[in-house]
């Protein structure tokens, strides 16, 4: 269940944040309405890496698309890979 509170609740901070944990950030609202999310810092970091992996797989599929695939063949050749 989401861990939801105003925003005026950060008056007291600290119990705020004792609330964050990895996986359960907690949601501020303004005047009713969802506006803040606070993350540990582990779980933001996470999401930025996950963000960014997928960002450099979409650039790999487009590139594919646009010149070609690449066969297992020249894979391993590139990266030195050799099968006996």
């Amino acid at each position: 269940m989401p861990n939801i509170k105003p925003i005026s609740d950060l008056r007291n901070y600290s119990e705020v944040l004792h609330d964050v944990a990895v996986g359960a950030p907690v949601f501020l609202t303004k005047n009713g309405r969802g506006k803040y999310a606070i993350l540990d810092m582990q779980e933001y970091e996470r999401t930025q890496a996950a963000l960014q992996l997928m960002n450099e797989l979409a650039k790999g599929r487009k590139s594919g698309e646009e010149n070609g695939w690449l066969s297992l063949e020249e894979v391993e050749e590139s990266l030195g890979i050799s099968h006996e």
